[in-house]
């Protein structure tokens, strides 16, 4: 039983695992939440990011410029949501490539369109959640 414990506090680090805990280091206590810590070594430094260009975009491919904005947008909308940057970035991504390099100029209008993403997100999860119920 001792051996058990010695096993188990090895393979988490000699710390004992956070029953909320992620691995990441977040703690989510809503599934779309107020309530998530960010892990402050997942943090990147946006001050020190090219801007992306109409021009360099226009150079590339139309399969390589969502990769490219998707790049930029990514990161930043981690800093804001964590658990549903990956989902966030595809939906804002489906959006005109001009609207996003201007969304990616003008913070408020990005964190604007995060917040409604994550409405939708959320309203999306009731809807099921209340499906869920009626089938029950």
């Amino acid at each position: 039983r001792v051996r058990e414990a010695v096993v188990s506090t090895q393979s988490t680090g000699g710390q004992q695992p956070q029953p909320n805990a992620m691995a990441n280091g977040a703690q989510q206590r809503s599934r779309y939440g107020q309530g998530t810590v960010r892990n402050p070594m997942m943090q990147t430094d946006l001050m020190n990011q090219e801007p992306l260009t109409p021009q360099v975009l226009n150079a590339a491919r139309p399969e390589e410029q969502k990769q490219m904005l998707g790049e930029k947008l990514y990161p930043i909308i981690q800093s804001m949501q964590p658990e549903l940057a990956g989902k966030i970035t595809g939906m804002l991504l489906e959006m005109e490539n001009s609207e996003i390099l201007h969304m990616l100029e003008d913070s408020a209008s990005l964190t604007s369109k995060v917040n409604e993403a994550v409405a939708v997100l959320q309203a999306h999860q009731q809807k099921l959640a209340d499906q869920q119920k009626i089938a029950k």
